[in-house]
């Protein structure tokens, strides 16, 4: 009788935890399309996508991990070591928005990088401190932004008005 009496109050417990992501689905939450069944995945589980940049008559070339659902954005690449010089991460939106980012819990430093909707590059935020709670944000509208090892922009020149592409 006590195991049919912990296994019902388990489950009473978790089942609102377990029906959180279909809430998001329903409610029309999700940021992004998410076409992580037809692509390669990251180690965390993320659809990755080439993504290029285009900047003083050079293309540099990524490969980044799209956070496409509200939660991925939330998690981000928070508690990651490392970021290899030709990765990392996209954040689009549905619609073009303000954007604000902070470095909670972001072990390493990280260039983010505002892109508004015709691709081009609107500001750039270079070797973020890491953990820091201030936040960091567009200077206008953006349709995604992008994090980078942190020092990559100008490792490669990357400056407002170069253009991004990756396929959305």
């Amino acid at each position: 009788m006590k195991l049919f009496f912990r296994a019902a109050m388990l489950s009473s417990l978790l089942l609102p935890v377990l029906s959180l992501p279909a809430c998001y689905a329903q409610s029309g939450e999700a940021v992004g399309n998410n076409k992580a069944s037809s692509s390669q995945l990251s180690d965390a589980g993320l659809q990755l996508v080439p993504l290029t940049i285009s900047s003083a008559g050079k293309t540099h070339k990524f490969t980044v991990e799209v956070a496409g659902t509200v939660e991925e954005q939330a998690q981000g690449l928070m508690f990651r070591q490392k970021l290899a010089p030709d990765e990392g991460m996209i954040f689009p939106f549905p619609e073009p928005r303000p954007a604000s980012f902070w470095m909670k819990n972001t072990v390493i430093p990280l260039d983010i990088i505002f892109v508004r909707s015709d691709g081009t590059v609107e500001s750039i935020a270079a070797n973020t401190t890491p953990y820091s709670l201030e936040p960091v944000r567009s200077g206008e509208a953006v349709a995604a932004v992008l994090e980078l090892a942190g020092g990559r922009a100008a490792e490669l020149s990357i400056d407002a008005g170069d253009k991004v592409e990756w396929p959305r």
